[in-house]
């Protein structure tokens, strides 16, 4: 995760930055979903049943805080679905974990607003095109309408929610119209993935855009981060599974503000890329543990072992490999000159289309200039 804005005000105005001691995990509570996503990684299925009980979710919560987790992202499937997601929430709050909330917002309701804006510090809602696309990608039509509905029902109740926005094939025509949809709705928050090859982003490959494409894209998502701070709009940005955006990112910032390019170099470094593994892990709704959602390997099980002991083992290869930074990897990662700053980015991509988790991220759009530092 990419954060654009709090990077620019931070280092612009002096202030201290921002380190997690400690990690974040993305908690997949459910596989239950009302909706058919065409990139989604879990395979999440209408007809599924919950697996873990909320009496197994409660009592896992002292682990989490003995391995050092200090924020759950509550995800699915649709967490909303679960009639025990508040009381889950509650219960990690009162433990001192930050909790967010990712949801298609079509389950938000007059009923449950003013919970969901108290239980949850964050609430981003899934927008992945201007409403046809939407539907379509979301296989549901009328869902954008919903998810519109449920952005403004927070905002009325005094809550922020933020849009969260995959790139594709599919979506990439409502890539800006997105951005005159969030300031016209007066979000606070715009949330870009990357698409990553894995659960039903893999098996459809062919809706990621080109590397052409990409940069285009990512060239824009920095300017409106300047042009939104510069003009006192109150929207941050946020990138997500696609570190490179950093290195692009260095060399627009040293271009504005040349005196502080080494302060933001050296906050780059800090922040370290890709953090799968790291500070970034996955609990899925089995109670498997992964270094990220959409990672090939399951590192343990909470149903069979401690999640503390799974995620502090320092036995395990695979996440002393992943925690070494930068890491050492193959391809044109291995003589990169910036790897300090994007870590190698995605290990999924890279074994998706290798077969090597350790092999350069395919998706990388940096020209060799840009790799060799320059």
């Amino acid at each position: 995760m990419f954060r654009l804005s709090n990077l620019i005000k931070s280092v612009t105005s002096g202030k201290k930055e921002r380190v997690l001691d400690g990690s974040i995990v993305i908690w997949n509570f459910t596989n239950r979903c009302n909706l058919a996503c065409h990139h989604c990684y879990s395979y999440a299925d209408p007809n599924s049943e919950d697996f873990l009980s909320t009496e197994f979710i409660l009592g896992s919560i002292p682990e989490l805080k003995k391995a050092g987790i200090k924020f759950v992202i509550f995800s699915g499937g649709e967490p909303l679905i679960r009639r025990d997601i508040f009381q889950i929430a509650e219960a990690m709050r009162e433990a001192g974990i930050v909790t967010y909330l990712s949801t298609n917002g079509l389950y938000v309701s007059e009923k449950n607003v003013d919970r969901i804006i108290e239980t949850f510090n964050y609430i981003g809602i899934s927008i992945d095109g201007i409403e046809e696309v939407h539907d379509k990608f979301r296989g549901l039509e009328g869902a954008y309408r919903k998810s519109l509905d449920a952005i403004a029902l927070i905002q009325k109740h005094g809550g922020n929610a933020g849009i969260r926005f995959t790139i594709t094939n599919e979506t990439k025509e409502s890539f800006y119209p997105i951005f005159e949809l969030a300031e016209n709705i007066g979000v606070d928050k715009i949330y870009i993935s990357h698409l990553v090859y894995s659960g039903r982003g893999l098996d459809n490959l062919k809706i990621d855009i080109s590397k052409a494409e990409r940069r285009e894209f990512v060239e824009f998502i920095i300017d409106k981060a300047f042009e939104y701070i510069e003009e006192g709009k109150d929207i941050d940005i946020v990138t997500g599974n696609m570190e490179m955006d950093a290195i692009v990112f260095l060399e627009k910032f040293g271009e504005k503000y040349p005196d502080l390019k080494e302060e933001m170099a050296r906050r780059l470094g800090n922040w370290g890329g890709n953090s799968a593994g790291r500070k970034l892990g996955n609990i899925d709704w089995m109670g498997r543990v992964k270094p990220d959602p959409f990672f090939p390997f399951y590192i343990g099980n909470m149903t069979e072992r401690p999640f503390s002991e799974i995620w502090l083992d320092e036995s395990n290869e695979m996440l002393t490999k992943l925690r070494e930074h930068p890491r050492k990897l193959e391809g044109y990662c291995k003589d990169c000159g910036v790897i300090d700053i994007c870590n190698g980015g995605s290990r999924s991509r890279a074994y998706a289309i290798h077969g090597d988790l350790w092999a350069e991220d395919p998706s990388c759009y940096l020209n060799e200039d840009e790799r060799r530092g320059l």
